[in-house]
């Protein structure tokens, strides 16, 4: 009995399934909070007013809108809207809810880690690609996985297609099947983040492999091409035709690449530290270092073509984002599953097995203790939920507010409302509110705690607390 309880123990913690259920679970705390937490709420309810106006005023799929461009439509260009319509289709069965992107964000990319592992045990040998999956799951993909945030959704899309696409062009079993999966899961994974795409370059290393027989490398080369022509459609017709017939430009699409190498040259630090602080923390970069020292020095030609190749293709998007690139680390998530496969490589090396389970135990709580902020709710923003319920005491759902929140639109998604989001010196100016009361504007909105402080508008004041002030125009 006790060497079956010993032998289960041992099967079942060395099963990847097991930790990637038991890191879901993990990150199941506090799902179904509203996106008000520390870092990057503005860019989660982004996505949450798409889904939510697919929800309410249009499901068109080629239209999506968003609440701050005042008097307009609200339609412009974007990434295409496939993660936000999941969302929509959810709420079609269960109703709205403002965290639903979060379980739907989470079940996606814990499959896309599933995936990762299968890959990496594909062409390098299991222990690798357990250690390796343990590293990506403590990465930064710990926390944004559950953020309602496209990055590791759409990065598991393609890593499914990946995985799909190897096995349409490595095996003779269900073909037709491995194609197909193949080309949609990496079509809707690269529509929805264009720079996950990048990762399909390491397909040159099988396209050039003799042993693959011509007519699958011509069929599956075009049905590549049929990947990309529908994402450059999306991306460079359809995104600026919105923008110019909808008159908002929303979507940032990259800097020229000289332009956007001179801009990354110029932030080498901020640069830098997505690597190794952002992405994986020290620990398990260290590893990652230590894993293309050990690959260098023995010639693991694979792994070097692998991280070479990938780099590459990840440092034209660098060039291209530009100081967007230096400005927002989760720019870093398509990156980590190749620096996790180094790292993992890395830590296989070892042979004594309590020096690699101190170290596997030190990325796994360094990585999560240092992302727990990401689990909690921005204190002066909790307020915010309030604000819908507040404006329709005396407001129709249908009118316009202007609101003192600078580039930062969560506040109008918390309204439930449409408007201009603006600062302080615009409310203040005579002119600029002359021209939002023509366009309809009927209520302005003052946050007085996080947007400076409480101003004299010179407006009929309908309700005020302590985090903010409501007046009719």
């Amino acid at each position: 009995m006790t060497v079956l309880k010993d032998l289960f123990k041992k099967e079942l913690f060395s099963d990847i399934r097991f930790w990637i259920v038991v890191f879901f679970v993990v990150r199941l705390f506090g799902i179904t909070n509203p996106p008000l937490e520390v870092a990057h709420n503005w860019r989660q309810t982004t996505v949450t007013m798409v889904a939510r106006n697919f929800y309410e005023t249009d499901p068109n799929i080629f239209y999506p809108r968003i609440d701050f461009t005042g008097a307009k439509t609200g339609i412009t260009g974007m990434e295409f809207p496939f993660y936000n319509y999941l969302i929509y289709l959810y709420s079609l069965i269960f109703g709205y809810s403002h965290w639903s992107g979060r379980l739907i964000n989470l079940i996606v990319s814990s499959i896309g880690i599933f995936y990762f592992f299968k890959i990496s045990a594909k062409y390098f040998d299991r222990k690798v690609a357990f250690y390796s999956t343990i590293v990506l799951i403590s990465s930064m993909w710990f926390s944004y996985s559950r953020k309602i945030m496209p990055d590791t959704f759409s990065m598991s899309l393609v890593m499914m297609g990946f995985y799909f696409g190897t096995q349409y062009l490595e095996t003779n079993k269900r073909k037709i099947l491995h194609l197909l999966l193949y080309f949609v899961l990496t079509l809707l994974g690269v529509l929805c983040k264009l720079p996950s795409g990048f990762i399909l370059v390491l397909f040159l290393l099988l396209i050039l492999r003799k042993e693959i027989g011509l007519q699958s490398k011509i069929i599956f080369s075009l049905a590549s091409i049929f990947i990309v022509i529908p994402a450059g459609l999306w991306y460079f017709y359809w995104v600026p035709y919105l923008v110019d017939k909808f008159e908002w430009w929303h979507f940032f699409m990259g800097s020229g690449m000289i332009e956007g190498m001179k801009e990354i040259s110029h932030r080498i630090p901020e640069v830098m530290s997505h690597f190794y602080h952002s992405s994986m923390k020290y620990i398990a970069f260290a590893m990652f270092l230590i894993g293309l020292g050990i690959a260098t020095y023995r010639k693991n030609k694979k792994l070097l073509r692998i991280f070479t190749l990938s780099f590459l293709a990840f440092l034209v998007i660098m060039c291209k984002a530009g100081n967007t690139f230096a400005n927002h680390s989760y720019y870093m998530i398509p990156f980590i599953p190749v620096m996790a496969l180094v790292a993992g490589y890395a830590i296989v090396q070892i042979k004594n097995t309590i020096a690699m389970q101190l170290i596997i135990a030190g990325i796994v709580l360094e990585g999560i203790l240092n992302q727990q902020h990401e689990f909690h709710l921005k204190e002066n923003e909790l307020v915010l939920g309030t604000l819908e319920n507040c404006l329709d005491q005396f407001s129709d759902r249908k009118d316009l507010v202007v609101i003192n929140c600078g580039n930062f639109p969560t506040p109008m998604y918390f309204a439930h409302r449409k408007g201009w989001i603006t600062f302080n010196d615009k409310i203040a100016d005579t002119t600029y509110m002359n021209d939002v009361i023509q366009r309809g504007c009927k209520y302005v909105v003052i946050m007085k705690k996080d947007f400076g402080t409480e101003m004299a508008v010179g407006y009929e004041l309908m309700i005020e607390n302590e985090y903010f002030a409501i007046y009719r125009i």
